[in-house]
């Protein structure tokens, strides 16, 4: 394998490097995609690692939920509180993260987020009060979860793909179900044997690690180094954006998309999405396990499972954005999940019942992104779509906010999770039915013509 990508082996993504160095860098990088090889998939891998350890930072409240109302007497909402709190900042933050990336370049701005990302776990094992609960996973863990938030997921594949853009974001995607898949039974593990502290401290290393290996094999896009884009056959420069700052940028975005209907009804549906995924299952689902007498352990298991399906559901997703409509595909998953979300409530709690609920949900559960992704592309173009979807995904992390903190609420007021669960399957079942009203751009020049 030595010699076959002497561009990875010498690192030459270095900030310092010389004129004469990008030179060599855009020549080595030219013979590469000259084959059948395009260095499109390694900054895919970036990426997508990249966004797996931010997905294992935002599901680690799911096992630290039990062990911080041992270790402090804090109830339930409180914690759900500050679950909320990062949620919600990581959709309220996106659009101007997404906007500051197309000002000072996407690699500083991931490298910021990830920073701040490992400041905040980092502190947080000397937290003794909420407040602290609250600045740490809630504020710091927030804003820098947003270097995987779906606005860079969109630019990467927008900037990188023009043939199996659909597959690249679904692989993204993925990576929220990858995160769960590895981290969860880790994190879960580490809570039994050294609390909660130990979760702050694995997740801490994990981004350290990231950390480089963005700043070394992550280049701004194709056109930065002398490419062009997967399947494409010019070197085409990022579009300039109006104004100078991501304030300008997201609002820029935000208010030629809010003059349409579609861009309402993708956040509607897109919220729901949230009110019944990261606000519901991933924060929630071990406390309900251990309301039904299954273990912190086995619980984080069951999500473990989730996340294994969800990956190959996302993936499959992209896949079949490239190929069929993603509206339909919206229909079929919205309208799936909410039938699922429910039903489990009065499966029994079983192993078989929680099994097939497992495979099913998981297939589900982060499908929606890439088809909304490739909806958004459809009804708004290529240039402002990771803007645009970064707004929609706020609508999706107020959902989810409304979820975390509202199933906790409805948990600690009547004592089970019961209502929480079939008020978000009806509301899937909701938006199934909106997302057929949304008219993608090509069908309105049909109908114009």
């Amino acid at each position: 394998m030595r010699g076959a990508y002497p561009l990875v082996e010498n690192s030459f993504y270095n900030l310092a490097a010389t004129q004469k160095d990008s030179r060599m860098i855009k020549r080595r990088l030219a013979n590469i995609c000259s084959g059948r090889f395009h260095y499109a998939w390694i900054t895919l891998a970036v990426v997508f690692t990249s966004m797996l350890a931010g997905v294992g930072v935002r599901a680690a409240p799911g096992v630290m939920i039990v062990p911080l109302q041992k270790a402090f007497g804090w109830d339930v909402s409180t914690i759900s509180g500050a679950v909320s709190l990062n949620i919600i900042l990581l959709g309220v933050t996106g659009p101007f993260l997404t906007g500051l990336m197309q000002v000072i370049g996407l690699k500083r701005t991931m490298i910021g987020c990830l920073t701040i990302l490992m400041a905040g776990t980092a502190l947080s094992t000397f937290m003794t009060q909420p407040w602290e609960l609250f600045l740490t996973w809630g504020l710091m863990v927030g804003i820098g979860s947003g270097a995987g938030a779906v606005g860079f997921a969109g630019a990467i594949a927008n900037r990188w793909f023009i043939r199996r853009a659909g597959l690249a974001m679904g692989l993204l995607t993925s990576a929220n179900a990858a995160g769960q898949l590895i981290f969860l039974p880790l994190l879960a593990l580490l809570v039994q044997h050294y609390g909660w502290q130990g979760v702050s401290i694995t997740m801490t290393a994990a981004i350290a690690l990231v950390i480089p290996m963005v700043l070394l094999l992550l280049p701004e896009s194709p056109a930065s180094v002398g490419l062009p884009a997967y399947g494409g056959s010019a070197v085409v420069p990022i579009p300039a954006f109006e104004g100078g700052n991501p304030f300008a940028v997201a609002f820029g975005a935000l208010a030629r998309a809010s003059k349409s209907m579609d861009f309402w009804l993708l956040c509607l549906t897109f919220g729901v999405c949230g009110f019944s995924t990261n606000g519901l299952i991933n924060t929630h689902l071990i406390s309900y396990c251990a309301d039904n007498g299954i273990s912190p352990m086995n619980g984080a298991s069951i999500l473990a499972v989730i996340g294994m399906f969800s990956l190959i559901g996302s993936t499959a997703s992209g896949w079949l954005c490239d190929r069929y409509s993603p509206r339909i595909l919206l229909f079929w998953y919205y309208g799936l999940r909410g039938l699922s979300l429910v039903i489990v409530p009065f499966s029994g709690f079983d192993s078989v019942s929680l099994t097939i609920f497992s495979v099913f949900y998981g297939l589900d559960w982060v499908a929606t992104g890439p088809a909304t992704f490739a909806l958004t592309n459809e009804v708004f173009g290529r240039r402002d779509a990771p803007v645009i979807v970064s707004w929609i995904f706020a609508a999706h992390q107020v959902g989810g906010a409304m979820a975390a903190f509202g199933a906790g609420a409805v948990r600690s007021l009547s004592g089970s999770y019961l209502m929480a669960f079939i008020a978000s399957g009806l509301a899937c079942l909701m938006a199934s039915m909106l997302v057929l009203r949304i008219t993608p751009r090509a069908a309105v020049l049909a109908v114009a013509e």
